[in-house]
């Protein structure tokens, strides 16, 4: 008996001692944790699971810190574990098992899962698209198919990412190596840091041999995600916060991310390295890229302000180089996931990865189209084989050729990143361009110069363009969309129109034509079109002047006033009911009744003429015996008036 309470006491007191140790183990690696040090994390943790021990908030960090290295094999792995025990979860582990069942291809399971997220958090946006869309994956195969995508030819066995072009250059962020005597590597990943290289692109497409970029930019820390100047003397850059050799760090001891600014010298090296003034050491910024005008500097952060762990933001560049207050992008672009790596096109597109929105699997390529009050519209998924499974990101793309490079870490590459070279062979499935010839509506003489403003179904502006030398206009537009198309021009009236885009591609035609404010004038004009004015009718049989036709009567009113000189017939006309006797005295009648108003209102009668034309002059077929509508009859029941003096 004492034996075995004195084998019982030592069994227990191992058993104590072991799991005093684990929870030592734990609590070491909760610290890594807290400090993003996720690969020290995941080696400790799975040692620690290994021996058996189970526990829920070691599931949690085991599979995020696989899921924000992007290790998405590893974190399912560990979120079914977590589930199966732990099924009472917040929303963003629901989130996330999802997205990580989608990197597996099982979307049914995936769906079902933010079906839950949704129940959980229902004022989500990642939620709210996923519901709004749930034919998403059909979406996604019909904008698939259009890319050639093939290896970039620059990689390494290590992290290649983050391109982007400087002439006939290739501009990257590597991980191969540090060029230093001891090789430092960033803790996040346990990688070792990435610095700056570049690759000729040679006219068959080939890539020439990577080799370091200049030795001013690259640091002992991460560099990445370069964008540059139209005219090559002007760079933007990310790198960790480490500048004139300080390294600056967060409340919490960490070295994040910052925006830097560099020059080109005269002799041809980048200097002058400087941060933007909008950094901080509490959050970090990155990945810029710049507008077609390059007055907008566009970046990825998570400042104040931000939607989700990371959103896009702009920031205007003034002309005396400084900066204005950052904006962020907006709900229709950020959600509460991760929107990162944009990009923006010559054609005034925005390319950026997401993994808030309905995709293949962890970061998908998205494109934005950008209206001209720089608000986004028509967000889609570029489709496959941009998009995989795993990640795929920094996107971009020459506008002339339909060229490109972006960055994934999809099975069957190199490295831990690698980056591919592609070839667009069509734009999105249904291509069509709204298009149409402006003229003159009296003269018909083509109108060049035209402002012309598409307009969305709610009359929200999306672009502007001018007419041409030959009067013609065109928008890209969406199928299966209604637009508002307006026209405007000085002296002319503004005037606008809608239309329904087919759903087939091709080409829409719709032609606009303005009328002038004020229209010249000559011997034989009729007042009545000319002006604008309707016609005066008369009622059947009468040859009074009624409500209506004296409002239409001030207006003739006016003009004759205005033009002192001007002299005017009076022309009368009815319809061919009745007589023709009776008709021609009838207009005879409306002609003086007419000329009488109007020399009443102050109008010499030496400068007014009334004829009566009777049924002579009718305007359409409603002669005697054939059977019209009184909208017909009426009309031919008109006056005109001809000036025959100016």
């Amino acid at each position: 008996m004492k034996i075995k309470k004195l084998l019982y006491s030592l069994f227990l007191s191992i058993f104590l001692l072991q799991g005093f140790a684990q929870k030592s183990t734990v609590a070491k690696a909760e610290k890594k944790y807290d400090r993003f040090a996720y690969i020290d994390v995941i080696d400790i943790y799975e040692k620690v699971a290994a021996k058996g021990y189970q526990d829920e908030k070691m599931f949690q960090k085991l599979g995020n810190a696989n899921y924000f290295v992007a290790e998405f094999s590893q974190a399912l792995k560990w979120y079914d574990q977590l589930f199966t025990l732990y099924p009472n979860q917040e929303p963003e582990y629901f989130y996330r098992y999802s997205q990580t069942l989608r990197t597996k291809g099982d979307y049914t399971k995936a769906d079902q899962i933010l079906e839950q997220f949704n129940q959980k958090l229902n004022n989500d946006k990642r939620g709210i698209l996923f519901k709004d869309n749930r034919n998403y994956l059909e979406k996604i195969k019909a904008n698939s198919g259009r890319f050639e995508v093939v290896d970039a030819g620059i990689n390494s066995m290590f992290s290649d990412y983050g391109s982007s072009l400087l002439g006939n250059k290739l501009v990257f962020a590597s991980a191969r190596d540090t060029g230093g005597v001891s090789k430092k590597v960033f803790k996040w990943t346990n990688k070792a840091f990435t610095n700056l290289y570049w690759s000729e692109i040679k006219p068959d497409g080939e890539m020439g041999t990577p080799e370091r970029f200049n030795r001013k930019i690259n640091s002992k820390f991460n560099e990445s995600t370069p964008i540059f100047t139209k005219d090559g003397q002007t760079m933007y850059f990310t790198r960790n916060n480490f500048l004139e050799g300080k390294r600056g760090r967060d409340a919490n001891k960490n070295t994040l991310l910052k925006l830097y600014k560099a020059t080109l010298d005269k002799s041809g090296q980048w200097g002058n390295v400087a941060e933007l003034p909008f950094n901080s050491n509490e959050y970090s910024v990155a990945h810029p890229t710049l507008s077609v005008d390059e007055k907008t500097l566009y970046f990825a952060s998570d400042m104040p302000g931000t939607f989700g762990q990371s959103d896009l933001f702009r920031v205007k560049i003034n002309a005396d180089g400084s900066y204005g207050v950052p904006e962020n992008l907006g709900p229709e672009v950020n959600t509460e996931g991760r929107e990162s790596f944009p990009f923006i096109s010559k054609d005034n597109e925005l390319y950026f990865a997401s993994d808030g929105r309905p995709g293949l699997g962890g970061l998908d390529v998205f494109i934005a189209r950008i209206s001209v009050d720089d608000s986004f519209y028509d967000i889609q998924n570029v489709g496959e084989p941009i998009n995989s499974k795993q990640d795929d990101f920094a996107f971009l793309i020459n506008s002339k050729d339909r060229n490109g490079f972006f960055t994934s870490n999809r099975e069957g590459g190199k490295g831990y990143d690698d980056i591919y070279r592609f070839v667009e062979r069509k734009k999105l499935n249904c291509e069509q361009t709204l298009a149409g010839l402006v003229t003159d509506s009296d003269s018909g003489k083509i109108l060049a110069n035209t402002k012309m403003t598409l307009l969305d179904a709610s009359l929200k502006p999306l672009q502007v363009v001018q007419t041409d030398e030959q009067g013609r206009y065109s928008f890209p537009v969406d199928c299966s969309k209604t637009y508002y198309v307006r026209g405007e021009k000085d002296e002319y009236q503004t005037k606008e129109g809608f239309v329904t885009i087919k759903a087939v591609s091709g080409n829409e035609d719709f032609p606009l034509t303005l009328e002038r404010y004020v229209k010249p004038v000559e011997v034989g004009t009729d007042l009545a079109k000319t002006l604008n004015i309707s016609n005066i009718y008369f009622d059947l049989d009468k040859s009074n002047i009624n409500k209506d036709a004296a409002y239409e009567l001030a207006k003739i009113l006016i003009v004759m006033k205005e033009h002192s000189e001007m002299k005017v017939e009076v022309r009368s006309h009815t319809d061919s009911r009745q007589t023709a006797d009776y008709n021609q005295k009838l207009s005879n009648m409306r002609a003086k009744a007419t000329v009488e108003w109007l020399v009443k209102n102050g109008i010499n009668s030496v400068r007014l003429i009334g004829k009566g034309y009777g049924e002579s002059q009718l305007v359409n077929h409603c002669s005697d015996g054939v059977e019209c509508t009184e909208e017909e009859h009426k009309a031919n029941r008109r006056s005109e008036f001809i000036i025959i003096k100016l």
